[in-house]
């Protein structure tokens, strides 16, 4: 088990090395740590070459996402988001390159850290995915921006059913930009350090990266492009009727135990981020996540398997057909001026 700080800062060479310290937690994040991020990232941007971000040694995990237990029971939920979409928005648009070395899970507002930045490294060990719809909540941290550009549309099938991918087959679906074997990965983090600008980094990573031929689930990608193009919850379940194979059943099987409105809020942050750049989606998902933060699907979610851990949500509506458009719309709906995100080069460069 990790001891000491909950994140771990190193200087080598040319790389700022950042550690993600939680291992009994599998490196979720609190608000501890985003805010060490957020601003460490900030002052490296201009002081290094390039970030690493990894998981601590002795964890299964990269990051798994937020703290749910944590974050979702205290009032510190909004200004953690806050931090967690401020540090997406940073590394989007970060001027040297970050590497994430995705050697174990990376789930939710984890995995976007990587997803945001330039460069992520799965490994045969790399299991992603965004799982949110599963406690009555929605892909946030960005998924609105990347999950409908994924290929296939492999993206809404993964933010609507939690579908978890592994290393290889995130590298083919853009999730991350390279693979290269977990055994390497001592060596490749050496020589990353040693990268003076972002043409080295890429690369070196091209050196290291072993190619994809395809993906394991390749027999599946018709029918999950195919049900998954539907413009509506409903209309995505009909279609998956219709295939009637194994993959198809267990799909619907797992729908049927989402949250109803979780689902059709996912659907639609989807469909809209697909027509926004990264901080609109990030403005726009702040919204829902606030509405969703007092909504009871994500109160009982949370209750159910996290916390009682008896797997058995009560959700309120109980079906798609009870959550009417206006209660969906009523999660995008503007907020008062004062309580929009504002991203840090608006209001944080005087605390930093």
């Amino acid at each position: 088990m990790s001891t000491g700080p909950d994140v771990l800062f190193q200087t080598t060479h040319n790389a700022e090395i950042i550690t993600l310290n939680r291992s009994k937690a599998l490196n979720a994040l609190n608000t501890s740590m985003v805010d060490k991020l957020l601003s460490q990232l900030r002052k490296m941007e201009n002081k290094r070459s390039l970030v690493i971000i990894k998981g601590d040694g002795t964890s299964k995990a990269f990051c798994a996402g937020a703290d749910i237990k944590v974050v979702f029971d205290t009032v510190e939920c909004y200004s953690f988001v806050s931090k967690l979409y401020n540090i997406c928005y940073l590394l989007g648009n970060y001027k040297i390159p970050c590497v994430s070395l995705l050697n174990g899970i990376a789930m939710g507002g984890g995995l976007c850290m990587s997803v945001h930045g330039r460069y992520s490294v799965a490994t045969e060990n790399s299991i992603v995915a965004m799982p949110e719809t599963k406690i009555g909540y929605f892909p946030d941290s960005g998924g609105s921006y990347f999950l409908p550009r994924l290929p296939l549309n492999l993206g809404f099938y993964m933010g609507l059913t939690g579908a978890t991918l592994k290393g290889k087959d995130a590298v083919k679906a853009g999730i991350a930009t390279h693979f290269v074997p977990s055994k390497r990965l001592h060596e490749l983090e050496e020589l990353l350090t040693r990268c003076t600008n972002d043409l080295e980094v890429q690369n070196l990573l091209n050196k290291f990266n072993e190619p994809i031929d395809e993906y394991s689930f390749a027999p599946n990608i018709k029918y999950i492009s195919d049900c998954f193009a539907a413009s509506t919850v409903e209309e995505i379940i009909e279609r998956l009727k219709k295939v009637q194979n194994e993959s198809s059943i267990k799909t619907l099987e797992t729908l049927h135990l989402m949250s109803p409105t979780a689902l059709k809020v996912t659907l639609n942050t989807l469909q809209r981020g697909a027509q926004l750049d990264l901080p609109e989606c990030l403005k726009m998902e702040y919204r829902v996540a606030c509405r969703s933060f007092i909504s009871h699907d994500a109160s009982e979610g949370v209750r159910a398997l996290l916390v009682d851990k008896d797997n058995k949500p009560q959700w309120e509506p109980k079906t798609l057909a009870e959550v009417d458009n206006d209660t969906v719309e009523s999660y995008f709906k503007t907020l008062p001026q004062e309580k929009e995100l504002k991203f840090f080069d608006e209001f944080l460069d005087a605390k930093l």
